[in-house]
């Protein structure tokens, strides 16, 4: 054998997952420790690597080692596949090395034909169990295997059940069961072409291919790219001797956990159902009996799976999720796993373990996926209200929670309506800065165009609001103020409600519950941070956002976008007089009534971070985005400054430019209008000194951002190191100030060694950087990247998870380069990917100083930031 693709169970081990996956390991630990697991052998992951290295075929070779495993298995079980007179029966069964519930496929009852089932209605005495294990059978391979929809199926039965007068299948005799085959298999003929294949073996080799294929679906692909599992992984296939649970009074299936996976309490939960197999359990069509009625029911059987799971718990150090079927009595165990659970059940369960002495602290942190925590901090759907709804349209899950609200299309209508005391949603084709204060006040954001790094995204984020974007089958008409969304019309004042969590739309009114922190939260962070080496910072422009980060354990501001702050009431007025004036006198004049509102809102932000540093990122977006599009709004602004509307159409037209993002922006304004930075620096510096004055620790951090060259940080620092030491030495205060720069250009990061030469600190904004070395758009990605995942050309939202290899490595390099420059460089990362997990733990394998997210995502960071941590120390 030139290469081992099929190993037996009693082969295998829990260590072996990536080989054989999570259910195969398991299924082979469980072997070795005795349990009572019926047996059979695990096709690899490997070989799902090579079926689709083949052109999706299995090759001979592979089809040789899975045959020779099956004699195998047939000397083990005392059974004989496709025999009459003892009949072996297999389930065939997925199972990737990450646990992806419900993802892939499963096929119960392989290996029954018009032969071998009357052979098995003969070996049971039970001739109406073998006629529903076939019809089973017949029903599940043609679903999974061929592709015919279940659903079809599901009709026969009803008409059947219609026909005899019954509800419940249970209810349907050995006769009916026996038609229900014949008009399923007919059923199959008329759609295939063909005749349901009778062949035991081509049944398991086309349901080998089918698991296979299921790696490759559609609900697997997006699971995985939501749990950045990699397509390359590959699932095994587990091939195990079929035990029945519907074949009796003293038989049945279920589900069961070691704890409950809602709350963590620590005492067994689960579900059963007697006469019946798994799929029953699943689908709901029987109401299943706690698994505490199993005590009454089956007393042995119940006492002895409370010990089997105990003994998995405590082997796996973990709480279990259990499959198991009972077969006249006797208990086989069918998978066990590490359970899938609630944010509050998995700090409960890690705390509880740690204190039971099973688990360590740092062991405990591993335990909590640093997303969960997005649970307990952000309003969930009332889950039973949630079960009812039903789903209009979907689409990116950008901002967590759940909001539900009247429909409201502009920002001043969502200000207003949110006066009068209504909950809102805001529902735009994209929004803008000028949207800020709608967005501010509405309950959640729904935008028809941008990704999960657009500006909806991005300030939702900050601002721990709900939001969906690029819902692109979203119609949206301003003027009669409604939207149609899969056929049908939403006006405004209409419900709707959101799910940020998971992209989906309902066209309705659901419940919603607040957010809880509570219990064990405080403590599980505290040992985070006992671990993490990153610091973690917060991207908050206003003292509500600050304080709400300082609540999550922020160390600082590692990002204040000081435009954000200008759309404010006078501000925008004198901000827009500023952009109009055509001299450098007007200009100034306009700016000294920014100034004012700047220092104002520099000191609550200095006094709220109270000796924390803070990281002031000067004027970055290009100038137009301040000046209003609609002529009413132009008209209304000529009159506000005392212009013609000729002037203003004439200053919007010379800000046109073809690409924003690449245009007149960044340090590049300051090159052009010295005089902003001087007032930015004058606010930073008088903000800095009256706060200080108030005997709380200042920490100023001036970020010049976009730069691209060497010469253009050190033109727009020589103008801040000019203004800020004249005021301090005027003051007769001493102030200590840094002057750092954004590396979100290729070129930044490419000659990083002389910026950092002149620079206290280098930010990676991660948002741009990754725009500029990919060359698109993050608003416009959306309308492509489904087609890039779907051909494997990217597994993953670049604007999500940084990309390692291109982003990635320009990180790596100037980091490098820049700390060889100068020793006492300090480094960060506030692009978005400063809050998720995976390019969190990039940030420590590169030996960043810290990370910078919106607040909401601080304990998250922090978690992720320990487990990067923990995982290095354990490598």
């Amino acid at each position: 054998m030139s290469h081992k693709y099929v190993y037996l169970f009693s082969e295998g081990n829990k260590d072996m997952r990536e080989l054989l996956g999570g259910k195969g390991a398991n299924l082979a630990e469980m072997t070795k420790a005795g349990m009572p697991v019926p047996q059979g052998f695990t096709i690899s992951t490997e070989a799902c690597t090579q079926y689709y290295k083949d052109g999706r075929k299995i090759n001979d070779e592979i089809q040789a080692q899975i045959y020779e495993y099956l004699g195998k298995m047939e000397e083990i079980c005392g059974k004989k596949f496709a025999d009459p007179e003892n009949p072996l029966l297999v389930s065939v069964r997925s199972g990737a090395r990450a646990s992806m519930p419900g993802m892939m496929d499963t096929i119960l009852n392989l290996g029954l034909n018009d032969v071998v089932v009357e052979g098995l209605a003969k070996f049971t005495n039970n001739p109406r169990f073998a006629y529903d294990s076939y019809r089973r059978f017949i029903q599940m391979f043609s679903d999974v295997v061929m592709e015919l929809p279940k659903p079809e199926f599901e009709k026969i039965i009803d008409q059947k059940k219609e026909e005899k007068g019954v509800k419940q299948d249970t209810e349907l005799d050995t006769e009916d069961m026996k038609d229900l085959v014949k008009r399923f298999k007919a059923f199959y003929k008329e759609n295939k072409g063909e005749d349901f294949p009778s062949d035991p073996k081509v049944q398991l080799m086309e349901a080998v291919k089918a698991v296979f294929r299921s790696w490759d679906n559609p609900r697997a692909n997006v699971y995985r790219r939501m749990n950045e599992i990699p397509y390359d992984w590959g699932t095994a296939v587990n091939v195990q001797a079929m035990v029945f649970g519907n074949s009796g009074d003293k038989s049945g299936t279920g589900v069961a956990f070691t704890r409950n996976p809602a709350t963590g309490e620590h005492k067994l939960f689960g579900e059963y159902l007697i006469n019946a197999q798994g799929e029953d359990v699943v689908a709901g069509v029987r109401t299943p009996s706690p698994i505490s009625q199993l005590e009454q029911d089956m007393p042995e059987v119940y006492k002895q799976f409370a010990e089997i799971a105990d003994r998995l718990e405590k082997h796996y150090k973990d709480m279990q999720d259990m499959e198991f079927t009972i077969e006249n009595g006797k208990l086989y165990m069918l998978q066990t796993r590490n359970g899938k659970r609630t944010a509050n059940a998995a700090l409960k369960i890690a705390v509880d373990l740690v204190h039971e002495g099973m688990i360590d602290e740092e062991e405990a942190v591993l335990r909590v996926e640093p997303q969960q925590l997005d649970a307990l901090l952000h309003p969930q759907f009332d889950a039973d209200a949630l079960k009812k709804a039903t789903v209009v349209g979907k689409g990116l899950a950008a901002s967590p929670g759940a909001a539900c609200g009247k429909i409201v299309f502009t920002a001043e209508d969502a200000k207003e309506w949110a006066k009068k005391g209504e909950k809102v949603v805001l529902v735009r084709r994209e929004t803008s800065p000028e949207d800020i204060e709608g967005m501010q006040v509405a309950e959640g954001i729904l935008t028809v165009r941008g990704g999960m790094t657009s500006h909806a995204a991005v300030v939702a984020r900050g601002m721990g609001t709900c939001c969906v974007s690029g819902c692109g089958e979203i119609n949206v008409d301003y003027d009669a103020k409604n939207f149609t969304l899969g056929g049908k019309t939403y006006n405004e004042g209409d419900y709707i409600s959101i799910d940020g969590s998971t992209g989906n739309i309902y066209g309705e009114a659901i419940p919603t519950a607040p957010a809880s922190i509570a219990g064990d939260f405080g403590l599980f962070m505290g040992w985070a941070d006992k671990y993490r080496k990153l610091k973690v910072r917060t991207n908050a422009d206003t003292p509500r956002d600050a304080h709400q980060a300082r609540e999550f354990g922020a160390e600082g501001i590692g990002l204040c976008r000081t435009e954000h702050m200008f759309f404010e009431g006078d501000r925008i007025k004198a901000m827009r007089e500023m952009i109009i004036a055509d001299n450098t006198e007007d200009r100034k004049k306009a700016l000294d009534k920014i100034m004012p509102y700047q220092q104002g809102d520099f000191e609550a932000l200095f006094e709220e971070m109270n000796g924390y540093p803070v990281t002031i990122r000067f004027l970055d977006p290009p100038l137009h985005e301040f000046l209003p599009t609609k002529e009413e709004d132009i008209a209304e602004i000529a009159k506000e400054l005392n212009v013609t509307v000729e002037k203003v159409h004439e200053v919007i037209e010379s800000l046109h430019e073809f690409n924003p993002m690449m245009g007149h922006r960044g340090c590049r304004l300051t090159v052009t209008y010295p005089e902003i930075a001087e007032m930015q620096t004058t606010a930073v510096i008088n903000a800095a000194i009256n706060v200080q004055k108030k005997g709380v620790k200042v920490i100023p951090q001036i970020m010049i951002p976009l730069v691209g060259e060497v010469k253009e940080f050190d033109f727009v620092k020589k103008i801040v190191v000019a203004t800020a030491d004249k005021i301090i030495a005027d003051s007769g205060v001493e102030l200590k100030y840094e002057v750092g720069t954004m590396i979100e250009i290729p070129r930044a990061a490419l000659t990083a060694d002389k910026i950092a030469a002149d620079a206290d600190f280098f930010c990676y904004g991660t948002n741009d950087l990754t725009q500029m070395t990919f060359g698109f758009s993050r608003d416009d990605a959306g309308k492509f990247l489904d087609a890039y995942y779907d051909n494997k050309i990217y597994e993953s939202d670049p604007f999500v998870h940084i990309d390692v290899d291109g982003v990635g490595r320009l990180v790596e390099m100037s980091a490098k380069a820049g700390r060889e420059a100068n020793a006492a460089l300090h480094l960060g990362i506030c692009g978005e990917h400063g809050g998720d997990p995976t390019s969190v733990e990039f940030c420590h394998k590169v030996g960043l100083d810290y990370v910078s997210c919106s607040p909401f995502r601080v304990p998250i960071a922090r978690l992720a930031a320990a487990q990067a941590a923990v995982k290095e120390k354990r490598a």
